[in-house]
């Protein structure tokens, strides 16, 4: 009735072997490193961060090579804070932009090297950065311009009179022929 020791044994050691896989996955899929490897730290200030979080990738050429540690307000900019892999040196030129994976995916910072011959060290700053695309801005940005632009529609122009004439056609001053009544 009762189960062997053997087969008490295996099932702690499927329960185990279970536990151990369910904790693996929760550390890979939370972005959660339990090891930091070497690594400096760098700074770059943005007019907006839109759709960045902590836990993003920092990338030069489409290699990740850091992430993004925090994102914080500084003198009504966003100063992002990011740690960069030892080994990884980037100069004092380089451009910082918030790019976005595909047309809404998650959001990364793409760092394109500059023309410096002083490379940044740790707690160095990146000056020149382009802020975040935001779509919804953009594309309220094109509705108000198609809303105030030069599309008339036929039939709707006025004339001096105040009626749906044309110009010229029933001027009160009398300069223009009148309509026949």
């Amino acid at each position: 009735m009762y189960a062997s020791r053997t087969t008490q044994f295996l099932v702690g050691i499927f329960a185990l072997a279970g536990l151990g896989a369910l904790a693996f996955l929760s550390f890979r899929l939370g972005k959660v490193e339990l090891f930091t490897p070497p690594s400096y730290v760098i700074y770059a200030s943005f007019d907006n961060v839109s759709g960045l979080k902590v836990g993003d990738s920092v990338e030069i050429a489409g290699v990740s090579v850091g992430k993004v540690t925090d994102i914080s307000l500084s003198s009504e900019r966003a100063k992002v804070t990011m740690r960069i892999n030892r080994g990884v040196q980037i100069d004092d030129e380089a451009i910082a932009a918030i790019r976005t994976r595909g047309i809404i995916g998650d959001k990364y910072v793409s760092i394109s090297p500059g023309p410096g011959e002083k490379m940044l060290a740790n707690g160095g700053v990146l000056r020149q950065t382009e802020s975040a695309f935001v779509l919804e801005d953009a594309i309220g940005q094109l509705i108000n311009n198609m809303g105030s632009g030069g599309g008339k529609k036929e039939g709707t122009e006025k004339g001096s009179d105040g009626l749906n004439n044309p110009p010229g056609i029933g001027d009160p001053d009398g300069s223009k022929p009148q309509p026949s009544k």
